[in-house]
This record gives structure tokens, C-alpha cells and sequence, in this order.
């Protein structure tokens, strides 16, 4: 069986064609796991990448990751093709230790813009041209760049008094162009967590946003690289999304280290993978129609409940099977830690119940929600997000999808067992905040499909070859300067991690791609020359959770 949609697909440009299309602007070869690497010289940055985007058709770069080294610092652009992922190529752009300076692909690429402001901040490589160069993570008083090789993790943060500034600034009235400086959030119920928005009103239009993030900055990265790849990294990925997406996340660790490793997951611990992976891609889209219609029109007795009604289902089969009901840790590389709990009939029944009892249950949240008059007025033709704009800002999953971008890594990328099974990628064309909506309640129904069909191979399968794990060495080294960025389809769009190895037990550096972190870029886009309750609505369809934007 096959998914009922073929990926759209480009004939692939090779690497020859690569290779002529950039020219001796490469000055060497830096080839990583999955895709060529060429590494460019710090002044031909724009060129380069915009070569590949208008001659190659590389328009979507997934992910910038920034390091240093003992002899350099260094920037990979990972790019990829909307049309079709599996054709990747990485530009490495290195520079020296005592000028750590090299163009801005903003140009090209609006999504460089986060990018970049966070590669210097944590880094501290500086982007010329950049049109915004501040901090992004951390506060502007901060001294130093945590992951620079000379960062003093000991020493503690002095800065004068006067740089102790309330960050949030009064809300007040320019008298000269008769604008209003308002701040929403950080501590406010509708930015989904700790994100403060700097908004500009004109009246009640909005002018401009500035989204500032970092209040749930935790070092992720950091502490991924000081865990081993074995048995140390695989609790932190359910802490990025930590509201519905544990299996997910830890899936986005699983699939590149266990390419990193050259690991084979057994067929049937892929189905278990698969339908865990569905069943929390079904909670977190409940959590976002609840909060939605919560933010949209105050509906918090029938909309929001019901939608955390039927996701508390999800959680008990949930940990029925993998021991938690949150932070799961279930997944092991090379498998899952074990097999369906017992009885399995009636773990099998309990999951069936749920989806037979799901078609009722999407019904009335239409009737509730999506064909309510106040609700479509306030969500038809606001938040519009044009399919080029984003892809310019590196926007995936329902948000992309609702703008008609057909992409989704399960298809395009396949992984698991998902190629082996039939279901749909889920698009709306209105691009506006209705139709994030409707992807969304849509894919609850692929999901559906997707772990119905799980449960009929688990049932069949022969009980001597429910193997759950491979046979994986008790410690992992890869080789070193091995270099690899996977992701998977995350329930907020592409969740990749970048590893490059050193030859320890423990990666030299670990890259965490965010999907919100790029969808909530792009707000700004979305809500200028709209009201104050567009803005809201706005935000709340992009579905964020500020613990994976700010990791």
C-alpha cells in the first residue's frame, strides 16, 4: 500500500550540476550524511544561495547551524526543496577566530533573519548586511556567547546597573506620528506561554510586531551535547514540546542518531513508532482547536473542555503504553523500550474504542467551531500568509499547509512506516487562520486512518517476531567530524536536529531545528494592517509552544 497523494517531485540536481551552478566560488568539499557540502568563502554567501534557490531550486532553507571550532568558526546552511526534501545540499561558510564575520543571507532568505540573530548570540559569529543584529535568545546585557569554545559557564553575569533596565517597555503614545506602543505579554493568556510582543498600533490597526523570545531559554542544546548518544539525550526531546509532542521529539533524536550510528529499527517496532507518533500528533491538534477557540471568542465551556476531554483519551492510552503521561521516553534508538502492555487485547480495544467514538466527536467540533458565524468571522481572511512569504520565512506543517503548500516529510521524507500505509496529505488554499484550522481538524482524521491501519498490523503480527529493539552497542562513537542533519514531521511541521560527532561518546555539536521557532518569525507578515483582535488570533494559529521556540 502507498499513500493515496504521490509526492510532487523535480528531476534532482546532481552534484556535478551543483558543483558547476556554484563554481570556484567552492573552495573545497565538506559532504555530510545526507547531502553534499560546499564550503564557500564568507563574502559569497547572497550569491551562492541564491543561485541554488533561482537556478537549482533550493527554496527552502530548513535550518543555519553555527559552531566554533579550535581553528575557525563555522555556518552550514541546510537547504532543501519544498517540492521535494529528499534533495538537500549544505553551504559551509567558515571564517577566522579573530574576525568572525561573514555576509547575511537575509536577502535571499527571510527566515535568516532568527537565524541569524541566534547563531550570533549564542555563538558569536556577526552577519554583515543583517538588517536587525541583536541578541535573540538572551538579554541584550548578556556578556559573552554560551557556545563559543572560550565561554566561561562559571562566571557569573556583571553588568552595570543602569543595563538592568526593565526590558518591557511603558506602553505609551508617540505624539509626533500618532502611534501607541503597547505590549502584549509576556505573562498573558494569549501568547501561549512567556512571549512578549512589542506591537505599534495606529488606533486599533496594527503597524508593526516584534515578537522577543527567550524568557523559556534552557540551554537545551547545551545539555544535549554533554549527554551520550546512547542513554543520556533521549529524555530531553520530550521537553521541548512538553504540552503533546514527547513521541515526535523524541523521534526527531531518534532517526538522526540512529542514521549517525547506521542503525536498522525492526519493521515492528516502526509500526508501534508510527502509531505512538499519530496518536500524539492527534493530542496536540486538540490542544491547539481548544486554546484556539479559547483565544478566538472566549469559548472555554464547550469548545476548550471538550477538546482536552477527548485529548485525556489519548493520554491514557498513551500511558498505558509507554509509562508516563507527558515526558513518555519511550522511544530507544534502534526501537522502543517495549512492546504493547498486557492484555494486549485490551490495549488494542481501548485504542479502537477512541477511534470509533473520533468521526461523532470531529463532527461536533465543526458544528461548535468551525461553522460557527462569530468564529469564521473572526478567523476568514485575517492572518493572511501567502504560500511565497512562507516559504521566504522557512514555514512548515499546518501552517504551511494551510497556505497550500504541499509538504509534509512524512510523504516527502519517508521514515517509519508511514510509505507502507494509506492516508492523505491535508492542504487548505485560504491562508488565512480558518483554513490553519481546518488542516488541522483534517489531519485529526489522517491520523486516525494512519493508527487504525497500525493496529491491524500489530494484531497480525507473529508473536516470535515482535522484535521491539535492534541489537545497538552499549556506548556509540562516531566517527569523528561525521556529519548528518535528519527531521521528522513534527504536529507544528519539520523537527530536524543537526549532529556532528567528535569521536566521544557525546556529539561536538547538537543543532536544534524548531518548527515554531520559524513559524512565529513570520507573524509580523501575517498581522500587519490588521486589528488587535486579528493579532490574537493570528498568533493562536500558528500553534507555538514557547519551550520548543526557545528550546
Amino acid at each position: 500500500m502507498s499513500t493515496d497523494i504521490e509526492p510532487p517531485r523535480t528531476a534532482e540536481t546532481t552534484e556535478d550540476e551543483l558543483e558547476a551552478l556554484i563554481g570556484d566560488r567552492a573552495i573545497a568539499r565538506d559532504d555530510h550524511l545526507n547531502a553534499p557540502g560546499f564550503v564557500i568563502n564568507p563574502d559569497d554567501v547572497q550569491d551562492v544561495l541564491a543561485d541554488l534557490r533561482d537556478e537549482a531550486g533550493f527554496d527552502h532553507l530548513s535550518c543555519l547551524t553555527a559552531q566554533q571550532y579550535e581553528d575557525r568558526y563555522e555556518s552550514i546552511y541546510h537547504m532543501k526543496k519544498y517540492v521535494d526534501p529528499t534533495q538537500e545540499v549544505s553551504v559551509v561558510v567558515p571564517t577566522t577566530l579573530d574576525e568572525p564575520t561573514s555576509q547575511s543571507a537575509e536577502p535571499v532568505f527571510r527566515t535568516a533573519d532568527w537565524h541569524e540573530r541566534e547563531a550570533f548570540d549564542l555563538v558569536g559569529i556577526d552577519y554583515e548586511g543583517h538588517p536587525d543584529p541583536r541578541r535573540i535568545l538572551l538579554p541584550e546585557t548578556w556578556q559573552g556567547h554560551p557556545l563559543s569554545l572560550d565561554y566561561d559557564q562559571t562566571k557569573p553575569q556583571v553588568v552595570t546597573l543602569s543595563e538592568y533596565e526593565n526590558p518591557i517597555q511603558p506602553d505609551h503614545i508617540d505624539s509626533e506620528s500618532d502611534t501607541m506602543f503597547l505590549n502584549v505579554g509576556p505573562h498573558h493568556p494569549a501568547t501561549h506561554g512567556v512571549l512578549h510582543i512589542k506591537t505599534v498600533l495606529d488606533g486599533e490597526t496594527v503597524l508593526d510586531v516584534d515578537p522577543d523570545i527567550g524568557y523559556l531559554h534552557r540551554c537545551e542544546e547545551q545539555m544535549c551535547q554533554q549527554g551520550t548518544y546512547r542513554h543520556q539525550i533521549m529524555p530531553y526531546p520530550d521537553r521541548w514540546d512538553y504540552v503533546s509532542s514527547g513521541l515526535l521529539n523524541e523521534w526527531a533524536y531518534a532517526r538522526v542518531a540512529e542514521d549517525l550510528a547506521d542503525i536498522e529499527v525492526p519493521e515492528y517496532a516502526q509500526v508501534i513508532r508510527t502509531m505512538g507518533a499519530e496518536l500524539c500528533r492527534i493530542a496536540s491538534h486538540m490542544l491547539a482547536l481548544g486554546t484556539f477557540a479559547l483565544d478566538v471568542y472566549g469559548d472555554f465551556t464547550a469548545v476548550f473542555q471538550y477538546a482536552f476531554r477527548d485529548r485525556e483519551v489519548i493520554q491514557d492510552i498513551l500511558e498505558d503504553l509507554t509509562g508516563q503521561r507527558l515526558m513518555f521516553n519511550y522511544f530507544r534508538l534502534g526501537g522502543v523500550a517495549w512492546d504493547l502492555p498486557e492484555p494486549r487485547e485490551e490495549f488494542i480495544a481501548q485504542t479502537r474504542d477512541f477511534l470509533d467514538e473520533l468521526p461523532a466527536k470531529v463532527d461536533e467540533y465543526n458544528d461548535l467551531l468551525t461553522t460557527n458565524e462569530i468564529f469564521q468571522i473572526r478567523c476568514v481572511d485575517t492572518g493572511i500568509l501567502e504560500p511565497e512569504v512562507a516559504k521566504e520565512y522557512g514555514c512548515t506543517g499546518p501552517v504551511a499547509r494551510g497556505s497550500g503548500i504541499d509538504y509534509d516529510l512524512r510523504r516527502d521524507d519517508p521514515y517509519g512506516y508511514y510509505e507502507n500505509l494509506e492516508w492523505d496529505v491535508v492542504t487548505e488554499d485560504g491562508c488565512d487562520n480558518y483554513s490553519r484550522v481546518l488542516v488541522r481538524m483534517r489531519e485529526v482524521e489522517e491520523s486516525a486512518k494512519i493508527i487504525e491501519q497500525c493496529l491491524d498490523l500489530i494484531e497480525e503480527w507473529p508473536e516470535d517476531e515482535r522484535e521491539v529493539q535492534a541489537n545497538v552497542p552499549r556506548t556509540l562513537k562516531p566517527d569523528p567530524d561525521t556529519e548528518v542533519y535528519r527531521a521528522v514531521e513534527g504536529a507544528k511541521g519539520e523537527l530536524g536536529i543537526y549532529i556532528r560527532s567528535d569521536g566521544t561518546d557525546k556529539p561536538g555539536r547538537f543543532k536544534i531545528r524548531s518548527p515554531c521557532y520559524h513559524n512565529l518569525s513570520v507573524l509580523e507578515q501575517m498581522v500587519q494592517g490588521e486589528y488587535i483582535p486579528d493579532l490574537v488570533a493570528s498568533l493562536g494559529s500558528l500553534d507555538i509552544v514557547l519551550g520548543e521556540v526557545d528550546r
